[in-house]
């Protein structure tokens, strides 16, 4: 099986190089990144207007985005609505609320990428729901990196997606919107 992937940005296809492997082992896949969500929008049924003239039975397309402070149900709704309309069989699937939010969901990857980052993170108040994480996943990772002693210059989004997702554990993720992604991607490439 082959899965293509649309994505918004370029964190999203270093968590995926690790992680998608790590999921559904033994399949290829491909990512496309475009210029943030309004992009990917924008785009989004011309390309699967593509891929479904390409009749390609080994072919699977997922589309992943942040969720942002955007309504879940009514991004989803769009996202399904699109690919309805461009004649594609897509998995849609929404980080919620943001990519951080998953690496909040696994802090032992976290403190494997970066061990000053408080062992009982993920006991504090606002960490315990990884995606109910207020006023943003990645502000509040870059905090938590910041006061652990790291990136006091600002958060290179790529570099820690790379070193996070490659200590993740997809069984252990507490982030519901993870789970849901990995469940549906499994499903999707049966």
């Amino acid at each position: 099986m082959h899965i293509e992937f649309l994505i918004e940005e370029p964190s999203m296809d270093a968590a995926l190089a690790a992680l998608v492997p790590a999921i559904v082992p033994g399949h290829t896949f491909v990512t496309h990144i475009h210029q943030g969500k309004p992009d990917l929008l924008k785009k989004l049924e011309s390309r699967l207007r593509g891929y479904s003239r390409l009749r390609w039975p080994n072919l699977r397309l997922v589309v992943l985005l942040d969720r942002d402070q955007q309504d879940c149900i009514e991004l989803k709704t769009r996202l399904t609505d699109t690919c309805s309309a461009a004649g594609a069989d897509a998995l849609c699937r929404i980080a919620v609320e943001e990519l951080e939010a998953w690496f909040f969901g696994d802090v032992e990857a976290l403190r494997s990428a970066y061990p000053e980052v408080p062992r009982n993170l993920a006991n504090r108040a606002p960490f315990r729901d990884p995606d109910a994480i207020a006023g943003g996943t990645a502000e509040a990772l870059a905090r938590v990196l910041r006061q652990a002693g790291y990136y006091r210059a600002g958060m290179p989004k790529v570099e820690v997606a790379r070193r996070v997702a490659a200590h993740m554990d997809p069984g252990r993720n507490r982030s519901r919107s993870f789970q849901v992604f990995v469940s549906g991607l499994q499903h999707h490439v049966q």
